[in-house]
């Protein structure tokens, strides 16, 4: 059984998606959900998932070694969903090829450190763009520079805002990263 660690710091959303998509997998399974803030709502979703949480703050996830040895016995794989944080190169070199992140745009634009969220739609409706997207990549030492695994496009009009931005791209997540998840995974077995 191939496990799953997902980091969230924030509503979880993505997190709970991805669970229930595998819920009842043969081969994969969600192990833990991880966060570095206490009030996520990740938390709550973990706990009516059944699904183990913990929290750990930002220091210990760059100097203790008890985050990276927990995920050495729970997880195969990491999986960034909504995840804020700069991964740790002792993680990653922990974990080569091995840690997943979804990005709410076209990868390399809009991407690095700041932009996520909001920032990356009001951004993407103030440079008028005709159309935006999800890239779901690797990740490295770098912000949003992992190998692109996926990337899906939607259109969009000048009449969208970056509220509407966002509710795209959450359509977009929600039907393509568990899939895409499922087939690395797979391909990795």
């Amino acid at each position: 059984m191939i496990k799953i660690a997902i980091l969230a710091s924030g509503s979880g959303s993505n997190a709970e998606n991805i669970s229930r998509y595998f819920y009842d997998h043969k081969n994969i399974k969600i192990s833990y959900i991880l966060s570095n803030k206490r009030d996520a709502f990740v938390l709550e979703r973990a706990k009516k998932l059944g699904i183990p949480s913990k929290v750990f703050s930002n220091k210990e996830m760059k100097e203790q070694v008890d985050l990276l040895n927990l995920l050495k016995v729970e997880a195969d794989f990491i999986v960034l969903a909504g995840f804020l944080l700069k991964v740790p190169e002792n993680i990653i070199e922990a974990f080569p090829n091995k840690i997943i992140n979804i990005h709410p745009a076209l990868l390399p634009n809009y991407g690095g450190k700041g932009m996520y969220g909001m920032h990356v739609h009001r951004a993407v409706k103030e440079n008028k763009e005709s159309e935006t997207g999800i890239t779901i990549h690797f990740v490295n030492e770098n912000y949003d520079e992992g190998a692109i695994i996926f990337q899906a496009k939607t259109s969009l009009t000048a009449e969208d805002s970056p509220e509407t931005i966002a509710e795209k791209i959450h359509t977009l997540e929600q039907e393509h990263f568990p899939r895409v998840l499922e087939e690395v995974i797979s391909k990795a077995m």
